[in-house]
């Protein structure tokens, strides 16, 4: 199991902040041949990449809107087609559009999560069946995690150590069946086993474990000799 101190005691609304800062400071730069070009996500350019955040800003800040009025929503109107639709239909729009859209979803986002206040956070949602807390942490890691997949200057290098903590927790589902990886982050002397079974020992810096549990490509090589083949995302 790993320490999940990190995860229950984050500021939330600290960390989104500064992730919708960190994202809004890259959408000025962005050209039209670097919208067009690929993304780190196999098929997507940064099109898509930026249409799937525009989107999914909206849906979870109206889970967080319509919470705080002590009703739930549906994530996304249509479910997942209707997600996937609007990705297709978006995508292609000019540099402009695209920054002009994530900017507004993050305006949306900023203005619903902020009236989130302390007593809040257990509110319902449909998102998961969960709480507020539950889609504020999925909006965490969508925003950072989503980012990075831009290409637009910030790696998982940049990753905030509370993110890193709250994705070797969340992700540790990955891990296969009758398998104990252990993961040393050497640059914070810290150690996590996550799952039963045959031990196999991972290590590198905690930016690149929590990458490579994520499913993208640690930025400096991971130690361990092969790597386990990771689950699905829970």
């Amino acid at each position: 199991m790993t320490d999940q101190t990190h995860t229950e005691h984050v500021d939330l609304q600290a960390a989104l902040a500064a992730g919708q800062a960190g994202l809004r400071a890259l959408l000025g730069g962005l050209t039209e041949d670097a919208a067009r070009a690929p993304s780190a996500l196999p098929g997507w350019t940064r099109g898509h990449v930026l249409t799937h955040i525009e989107g999914v800003a909206r849906a979870l800040a109206r889970q967080a809107r319509y919470a705080l009025r002590g009703t739930v929503v549906d994530v996304y109107d249509g479910g997942r087609p209707a997600r996937d639709a609007a990705i297709e239909a978006g995508h292609g729009r000019s540099a402009a559009q695209l920054a002009a859209g994530v900017e507004d979803a993050l305006d949306e986002a900023e203005a619903s999560w902020s009236g989130v206040g302390p007593d809040d956070w257990q509110r319902p949602v449909t998102y998961r069946d969960g709480t507020l807390r539950t889609a504020g942490l999925a909006w965490w890691r969508e925003v950072e995690i989503h980012t990075s997949d831009a290409l637009l200057g910030a790696g998982p290098d940049r990753w905030p150590p509370q993110l890193c903590f709250h994705l070797l927790d969340f992700l540790s589902v990955r891990v296969p069946y009758g398998t104990a990886v252990t993961l040393t982050a050497v640059d914070a002397d810290r150690s996590w086993t996550l799952g039963e079974g045959r031990p196999v020992a991972v290590g590198g810096r905690l930016t690149d474990l929590a990458a490579w549990l994520a499913g993208r490509p640690p930025q400096q090589p991971l130690t361990g000799d092969p790597l386990p083949v990771l689950g699905s995302w829970p």
